[in-house]
């Protein structure tokens, strides 16, 4: 069962932040421990890993580069450390902002590298936001792939300045 499935929700790139919080508290209350602690070991434990599980869905479905890996994962595009090519006109756009890293500070850094993310956000914006599991093409999921590995390079360097 994924994460989708256990919160009864469809799937989406941006889950409705509000009906995962009261799917969350329902589901706890149906799954959490301390309602098992006078039923047999078997049902204790199959509580305690259904309440983990639900932990672990809301933690993933609540953080958005968490839910995009997701489904990239469930939809068979992303495997757990891949080592994905970023285009080489994007590389050498990380390498220049690599250099003004050492020589700007740090805050207007940070706006520069916000307003990056933004831009690289627009292009796939309209794909993220209307997510329809059924309608979707394989086509759009990698340029929503090719957008969280940009991201994910993007905070690594923004990751540099806070160290």
């Amino acid at each position: 069962m994924n994460y989708f499935e256990l919160f009864g929700i469809p799937v989406s790139l941006q889950p409705d932040k509000a009906v995962l919080a009261n799917k969350y508290f329902e589901l706890q209350k149906q799954h959490h421990p301390d309602f098992y602690t006078q039923a047999g070991e078997a049902e204790q434990i199959a509580a305690l890993e259904k309440s983990s599980l639900v932990n672990k869905a809301l933690k993933v479905l609540q953080q958005p580069d968490q839910t995009i890996q997701y489904v990239l994962y469930l939809k068979g595009l992303l495997t757990e450390n891949e080592k994905y090519q970023l285009p080489p006109g994007f590389l050498m756009d990380m390498m220049e902002l690599n250099e003004k890293l050492t020589d700007e500070d740090p805050e207007t850094f940070k706006q520069e590298v916000e307003v990056l993310e933004m831009d690289l956000y627009d292009e796939v914006k309209e794909m993220i936001e209307t997510y329809n599991d059924a309608t979707i093409t394989t086509g759009h999921l990698l340029k929503i792939k090719e957008y969280y590995f940009k991201i994910k390079y993007l905070q690594r360097i923004l990751d540099r300045i806070d160290d």
